[in-house]
């Protein structure tokens, strides 16, 4: 082990502290915008680039499974060589894929930004969240930071349809790329001007063969639900597929449990509480991702609306997640987990019934009612879902812990995209209502598995160390 600065530029001002949370936030909107801001552009992208609609699930998961693959990684280098330095080295990354995307001339070339994308963003969740928590050393306003954070998080993706909808309208698909270059050089300016370096006390060594690992069995476990329904579930090229996935899982799990720090502990997942955060942050971005895909396509696609009318539309998602995270993080100091939990499982189960009635024909009042309890079953949902993860651990494993708990969001969220345009790549217009009722389902369930994990979850959970 390495000990290192903690903090290289203490005594921050009051004004100064909330200038980084600021900046700091600023790029974790723009990292969770990119995760949906596309999903009212497919259509377009297709369209513009002459691309196959089944493919067009990799221009989101491109982002998500990398992203998600990396957020362990970046944070132990951030706190080896300095979390401004990799901070400023992602949002450097973040920007020339984002340059990238824009000036995409065929799909292969978009994905790989994209992708380039997902590096980027993986240097800025995790670090940023480590810088703000080393920029506020007093607990009560570290809380308020954080649930700033939460909520800003929540705000980004459930805005992104709204912001991608009004680019589109008032250019085209480019510009959900174009936008993030000003953003982030701004970023820059502000970061090399207020923002302290700042290194951990602790520095995990680099798991590569784990982090190698982990970044193909998430590529093929999506490419496989992504591909299979062009070759044919059936096939010898899937099944073949499938049966190499057993095989790697059980590789990294073998791997993982002989390492001396592995990038995802399976010791770890013999605790129940842990395991249920993780079954159940999958399972909220599932629904999330899901809902959000195919709503948006079923709004453009089968109905005809306008981007900006299709992203407009889920404005009760965006409010319910933004309003209600800071009330969940509340009730978890208050209460414990539990209730939230239950909220969120409850919320999420009636908002999937709600879409559920769409397979009869357009329902305005149904689908904002989906949007609104669904949105706030997600609010509810990541203050409990962290905290469970957390609790019962000791405090040296939290880390550990909280960050494959934010590994398991952005899982949930390539295997809802996935599952969602494995259901309706290339279903026509006419047939829309009635192939998507597999989706509607898939997210009820997930509300159903999310009611699970509160019911098993202990009423109160003292908070970690």
């Amino acid at each position: 082990m390495v000990e290192t600065i903690v903090d290289e530029a203490p005594g921050l001002s009051v004004r100064r502290r909330w200038l980084v949370l600021v900046i700091c936030a600023s790029a974790l909107f723009l990292v969770g915008l990119d995760t949906t801001i596309v999903t009212v552009g497919l259509s377009h992208i297709g369209a513009g680039l002459g691309a196959e609609p089944g493919s067009l699930s990799w221009v989101v998961d491109a982002y998500t499974v990398v992203f998600a693959s990396l957020l362990i990684t970046s944070g132990a280098l951030a706190d080896r060589f300095g979390r401004r330095r990799v901070f400023q080295t992602g949002l450097v990354v973040f920007g020339a894929a984002s340059l990238l995307c824009a000036a995409a001339g065929d799909l292969p070339v978009l994905i790989a930004g994209r992708a380039l994308q997902g590096i980027g963003a993986s240097m800025l969740s995790p670090v940023a969240l480590a810088i703000v928590v080393n920029a506020m050393p007093d607990p009560k306003e570290r809380a308020q930071a954080i649930g700033v954070w939460g909520a800003m998080f929540g705000l980004s993706m459930a805005a992104g349809p709204v912001v991608g909808g009004a680019l589109i309208t008032a250019f085209d698909w480019r510009a959900v790329f174009w936008v993030n270059a000003p953003v982030v050089l701004l970023a820059l300016v502000l970061v090399a001007a207020l923002v302290p370096e700042s290194r951990g006390r602790r520095i995990r060594r680099i798991d590569l063969p784990g982090q190698l690992l982990l970044i193909v069995v998430l590529g093929l476990a999506v490419a496989l639900l992504i591909e299979a329904p062009g070759l044919g579930w059936t096939s010898p090229v899937v099944l073949a597929g499938f049966g190499v996935l057993a095989v790697l899982v059980w590789v990294f799990v073998w791997v993982e449990s002989r390492r001396r720090e592995p990038l995802i502990d399976p010791g770890l997942f013999r605790v129940p509480s842990f395991t249920g955060a993780i079954l159940g942050a999958v399972a909220v971005f599932v629904a999330f991702s899901m809902t959000l895909l195919m709503t948006t396509l079923f709004l453009q696609d089968a109905q005809g609306w306008a981007p900006l009318a299709a992203g407009a539309a889920t404005l009760p998602m965006a409010f319910g997640a933004t309003v209600f995270a800071p009330v969940s993080g509340f009730m978890v100091g208050r209460t414990g987990p539990q209730l939230p939990l239950l909220l969120a499982g409850t919320l999420i189960l009636a908002g999937g019934l709600c879409l559920i009635t769409l397979t009869g024909g357009m329902n305005v009042p149904a689908l904002l009612m989906a949007y609104l309890l669904i949105g706030t079953g997600i609010g509810f949902a990541n203050a409990p879902i962290t905290n469970t993860a957390v609790s019962g651990l000791p405090p040296e494993r939290a880390g550990v812990a909280g960050g494959t708990a934010s590994t398991a969001r952005q899982l949930g969220t390539a295997i809802g995209i996935a599952l969602a345009g494995t259901l309706i790549a290339g279903v026509s217009p006419d047939r829309f209502a009635a192939a998507s009722l597999p989706g509607w389902i898939i997210i009820t369930a997930c509300g159903g598995l999310l009611l699970a994990v509160g019911t098993l979850t202990r009423h109160r959970e003292a908070a970690p160390a």
